[in-house]
């Protein structure tokens, strides 16, 4: 175990710190708090009840053009803002304000000149919209004396195998490391970027709810499933039985296997039979929408035929007074038998149907997905061991849709872990060669490869308080 009382431990700042994801990969290896900030108020009385040190506060405040006050450190860590480069967002990149806020983590750099960067950010920072910001944000690095790639780093939890930190979670990450390059010596100009080790990646199917792993009860408080969401479901599970029935009279008629049910958007609104209300949803349509178009005329036609028009007119009647999303389905669960036997997701773009395997990102904006086999949502304290956390991590009395919010924002521990694993061997030979980076490259080889357990064991000791009634109001 790190001897955390040291004097001379690794120290971190932690920007943008959420409710502590980095704190808690570099905590359990042993470093030290040298400063945090969260505006949040909600997620920095999280990050204090737990870690217990102040986080509440703005980084454009401490580091700006007329000084920096952030103290001096070994690591700088961040999951900078990504709205200005989400694929969900208006994508305006560093034309918007809140992506300039590299330039203060690059103000920082500059003036405490911490040995290591590891920087976090959804992986549309990396892609072709966004390849002039990739290129500013690497060339400034380098600028500033550190050891980059500038091809792209991209990890998630569900690639990484369970022992090494890996959870069932499709979250990619792109995941920005450099190295102060000592004095003397001369820096890769194209070095290769940070990957992980194949002993330690995943090399079999995830099992959601086993490897989790998920609480078997379906009664807990606040996962329950709502009257509205259950009818939308059986009425979808009502067609999918349908789909599947026409795919096996087909199969009967060519001699063929049958055919897997539509992979493509199923549109109920496009289920229209007249040629004039078909060539008016097609006008002015991309080619994209065009070609989903035509393939649920084509779906419903076959539907239609095999099942009858006045049973497919009762059910369409059911459909189209639910609300617009949920007109909508999204089959992407292969062979699965029922909607009730996998994962769904209720998104704007309609009912997201993928088998029990692992989930999709979670997301700040609440949409907490349905476990079909369980028949409940989700709980909180499950979606933070989907992000790496032990279940000893507290978030008070406050609201599951702030635990959840946080932790659809918050980075993922087992991949910090791993990334800083595999920066330190890529740049060994750089950290070797000063007694600070050498500290670092001692503490992060040595640390365990699942770091669970020692974060659990390190908050034990903390003995972390209960967040406050007032710090996490609603």
């Amino acid at each position: 175990m790190p001897d955390e009382s040291r004097s001379d431990a690794i120290t971190f700042a932690d920007l943008f710190a959420g409710i502590g994801g980095f704190a808690a990969a570099l905590s359990a290896m042993g470093a030290k708090h040298a400063y945090a900030v969260e505006i949040d108020k909600h997620a920095a009385a999280v990050y204090q009840a737990n870690w217990q040190h102040p986080a509440l506060g703005d980084v454009t405040k401490d580091a700006n053009d007329n000084a920096v006050t952030v103290p001096a450190h070994d690591v700088i860590t961040g999951g900078f803002p990504c709205q200005p480069f989400s694929k969900s967002g208006a994508q305006r990149g560093m034309d918007e304000v809140r992506g300039t806020l590299f330039w203060n983590i690059e103000k920082i750099v500059r003036e405490r000149k911490p040995t290591l960067i590891c920087l976090e950010n959804v992986r549309n920072l990396a892609g072709p919209r966004h390849r002039h910001e990739w290129q500013v944000i690497i060339e400034h690095l380098r600028n500033a004396g550190y050891q980059v790639a500038e091809q792209s780093a991209v990890f998630s939890p569900h690639l990484i195998a369970p022992q090494f930190g890996g959870s069932p979670q499709v979250r990619e990450r792109v995941f920005i490391t450099a190295t102060l390059v000592p004095e003397g010596m001369v820096m890769d100009p194209d070095p290769e970027p940070v990957a992980l080790p194949e002993h330690a990646l995943m090399h079999r199917e995830w099992n959601l709810i086993e490897d989790l792993p998920m609480d078997k009860s379906a009664t807990i408080p606040g996962t329950e499933i709502s009257p509205d969401e259950r009818t939308w479901i059986d009425h979808w599970e009502q067609m999918v039985a349908f789909m599947r029935a026409w795919r096996a009279n087909q199969a009967r008629l060519t001699g063929e296997p049958p055919r897997r049910l539509p992979g493509h958007p199923v549109w109920t609104d496009a289920w229209v039979n007249s040629k004039a209300a078909r060539e008016h949803l097609l006008d002015g349509a991309p080619a994209w929408k065009a070609d989903f178009l035509r393939k649920n005329f084509d779906l419903y036609d076959g539907i239609r035929e095999f099942l009858g028009a006045k049973d497919l007119d009762k059910w369409l009647r059911e459909v189209r007074e639910f609300p617009e999303s949920r007109r909508k389905l999204e089959w992407q669960a292969q062979d699965a038998q029922s909607m009730w036997d996998c994962v769904i997701s209720l998104r704007p773009s309609g009912l997201r149907v993928k088998r029990p395997t692992h989930l999709p990102a979670l997301v700040a904006i609440t949409q907490t997905p349905i476990i079909g086999p369980i028949g409940r949502k989700l709980s909180a304290r499950e979606a933070a061991r989907l992000q790496g956390l032990p279940d000893n991590f507290t978030f008070g009395d406050q609201r599951d849709a702030l635990t959840y919010k946080q932790m659809g924002n918050g980075v993922n521990v087992g991949v910090v872990n791993q990334v800083l694993k595999a920066h330190c061997e890529r740049d060994k030979d750089l950290l070797l060669a000063t007694e600070r980076g050498r500290a670092i490259y001692e503490m992060v080889s040595g640390a365990a490869e699942n770091p669970k357990s020692a974060i659990a064991a390190h908050l034990e000791r903390l003995d972390s308080p209960t967040v406050s009634s007032a710090a996490a109001a609603n």
